[in-house]
C-alpha cells in the first residue's frame, strides 16, 4: 500500500496540464524482501540488502536516472546501496531533516518502526540539522508497531485511538511536529486522520522525486506540514 500511495502522491502533486507533463516512473514492487526491522534488531539473519541492490540494478538497467525507496527502515542500508547502485538514490531522511530546518522547527517527534527507532539513523539526520528528537516510550512504541504491522501491513483498519495516545505523549514531550516516519503511517494522513502538526516523510520524497524529474510541484503541495 505504501508503494501504491507513493505513486499516487507523485501524480497528485505534479503540476501537469496533460499526461505528457507527468513524471515517467518504473515501479518495482517486491513485497517478499526480508523484513528490514527484524534484521536490524537481530531477530532474523536474513539480510534484505542483496535483494534491494538487485532491484536497484534492475532499475538502472531499465534506464532510471534517480531511485526513490518508499520505505524509511530500508534507509538503514543507504550507504551500502549507494556503493552498489550506479545512480543517485534520494535520501528521504536527509530531505525531511532539511525541510524541517527550512521551516525553523526545533523539536520533533517520530512515529516509526522499531528498526528505525533502534537504529537511530533518522534521529541522526535530524540532529545534524540541530533538531531535537522525541521518540515514543516502550508502551507507545508497541502501539506504533501494532498499527504498522498488525493493522496496515495486514490490510486491516488501523487503531486510531492508539495513534492518538502516541500523539499525545509526543506532544507532551514538546514535539512541534510529529514525523510520520514509516510509509505505512502515511496512509493515516491520506485518510485525513492526523490533524495539525504532522509531516509525512513520504510526501517529502514525492516532492523531491518530482523536482529531480524536471517537473513542477503544485503550489498547494509546497507546504507539507499540516
Amino acid at each position: 500500500m505504501a508503494t501504491a500511495y507513493y505513486l499516487e502522491l507523485v501524480v497528485k502533486m505534479t503540476d501537469a496540464k496533460n499526461d505528457r507533463e507527468h513524471v515517467p516512473m518504473i515501479i518495482y514492487n517486491h513485497p517478499a524482501i526480508p523484513d528490514r526491522t527484524d534484521y536490524i534488531l537481530g531477530k532474523s539473519k536474513e539480510s534484505p540488502l542483496d535483494a534491494i541492490i538487485a532491484i536497484g540494478k534492475s532499475l538502472v538497467g531499465q534506464g532510471v536516472q534517480h531511485i526513490a525507496i518508499p520505505c524509511i527502515t530500508a534507509h538503514f542500508f543507504y550507504e551500502e546501496l549507494l556503493k552498489n547502485i550506479e545512480v543517485p538514490i534520494i535520501n528521504m531522511l536527509r530531505e525531511t531533516a532539511d525541510y524541517l530546518k527550512s521551516k525553523s522547527i526545533d523539536k520533533v517527534g517520530i512515529m516509526a518502526t522499531d528498526g528505525t527507532i533502534s537504529g537511530g539513523f533518522f534521529k541522526d539526520e535530524l540532529e545534524k540539522q540541530g533538531i531535537k528528537v522525541v521518540t515514543p516510550s516502550d508502551k507507545s512504541q508497541k502501539k506504533v508497531m501494532s498499527i504498522i504491522y498488525d493493522d496496515i501491513k495486514a490490510n486491516k483498519p488501523y487503531n486510531i485511538n492508539d495513534f492518538r495516545f502516541v500523539e499525545q505523549e509526543l506532544r507532551a514531550a514538546g514535539a512541534q511536529v510529529i514525523i510520520l516516519g514509516c510509509t505505512e503511517l502515511s496512509l493515516i494522513k491520506r485518510d485525513g486522520q492526523t490533524g495539525p502538526g504532522y509531516l509525512d516523510a513520504m510526501e517529502v520524497l514525492a516532492v523531491k522525486s518530482i523536482e529531480l524529474s524536471g517537473a513542477s510541484v503544485k503550489e498547494e503541495h509546497k507546504n507539507l506540514i499540516t
